[in-house]
């Protein structure tokens, strides 16, 4: 069905399908040529709105608003209504969508939602771009008060970083993750870039319980390379029923996003650092910082020369939000990766 459409159409279709499917709030419209185009309806219903090409579905509240504007454009778009016109199946999904109990704005912000991040620099599988689905909670935060049940900008652009590095940062390597939240580092690293073993760790037990959902979403319920686990920041590494933390397994990699932002909570932070240095003195530590405020990184980056770490800045841009592919996240925040080693 798309092989009849033009390069152009099928760009366009690619980037507002990847948008949708990350629940994107301001999405890239297709142009109207592509829109009264048949074909090119039956795609978007068949990836989007279709009961079979739609595994884990949108919200009820997103779709809905979604599909009345893609409609709304559809209709202006039209140039003869004897020879074009709106799709059936986008009409009669919107006539449901109109019927069904849609929950409220201040309910559907409590709610679940799945969300799914399409690789797109690494290489196609199956024809497709390889992807991530996580269960999120997409408000600012959860009921427990906790920030980790869904996926920030820091740790999207940290995977980017790691697809472009893959062969030498990732690949046949164990990797620790902190403050892994809904675990997108760690099933990027366990799926799709070769580690060895992956331990996605944070100190929220409702953020840790998620985790095996979102490992069962991308087909890793039964997998050994990777596990959730509890740390807390700043207190011991013990080992429970085994003498050493971790089973006494090698970690060659910690990797951590947006674990600045809470400047009380950067002496534990930098404490843990210390004691996972103890245990592997050659591993290293990549962490990727959204600079809300420049004062609290400041204030990380002295915690770690007192505790004698070497920080170096890694250079790693962050794509123009427009040339994006996915995932998808803004371009107007800057991003702080740097390299954390013991001297």
């Amino acid at each position: 069905m798309e092989s009849q459409l033009s390069a152009s159409a099928r760009q366009q279709l690619d980037r507002f399908v990847r948008q949708y499917l990350q629940l994107q709030l301001n999405l890239d419209y297709p142009d109207e040529e592509h829109l009264r185009n048949d074909t090119f309806q039956l795609s978007l219903h068949s990836h989007l709105f279709s009961e079979n090409g739609t595994k884990n579905a949108s919200p009820v509240r997103y779709q809905l608003r979604v599909l009345k504007e893609l409609t709304s454009r559809i209709e202006q778009s039209i140039q003869d209504w004897e020879e074009e016109g709106i799709s059936d199946d986008l009409m009669n999904c919107l006539s449901s969508l109109f019927a069904s109990s849609v929950p409220s704005e201040a309910i559907s912000a409590q709610q679940k939602s799945y969300v799914t991040y399409t690789l797109s620099s690494l290489p196609l599988q199956d024809q497709a771009a390889p992807t991530i689905t996580l269960l999120e909670a997409r408000n600012l935060f959860a009921a427990s008060g906790t920030t980790g049940l869904r996926t920030w900008e820091a740790a999207l652009h940290l995977g980017n970083y790691l697809c472009a590095n893959q062969g030498s940062l990732v690949r046949g390597k164990s990797i620790l993750e902190l403050g892994a939240g809904p675990g997108y580092v760690s099933v990027l690293c366990s799926k799709h870039l070769g580690a060895s073993h992956v331990i996605a760790t944070d100190g929220s037990d409702d953020v840790v319980s998620s985790l095996s959902t979102n490992f069962y979403l991308n087909d890793l319920q039964d997998s050994t390379i990777i596990e959730g686990k509890e740390l807390k920041w700043g207190q011991a590494l013990v080992g429970g029923e085994h003498p050493e933390w971790n089973g006494g397994r090698n970690i060659d990699l910690i990797l951590g996003a947006d674990l600045t932002y809470d400047g009380s909570e950067i002496p534990q932070l930098v404490s843990t650092f210390g004691d996972l240095f103890e245990l592997y003195p050659a591993m290293k530590i990549i962490n990727a910082a959204t600079i809300r405020n420049p004062r609290t990184f400041e204030k990380f980056l002295g915690a770690c020369r007192a505790n004698k770490f070497v920080v170096e800045e890694i250079k790693f841009g962050i794509e123009k939000a427009e040339l994006q592919e996915g995932p998808f996240y803004s371009d107007q925040v800057p991003i702080q990766l740097c390299l954390i080693t013991r001297s």
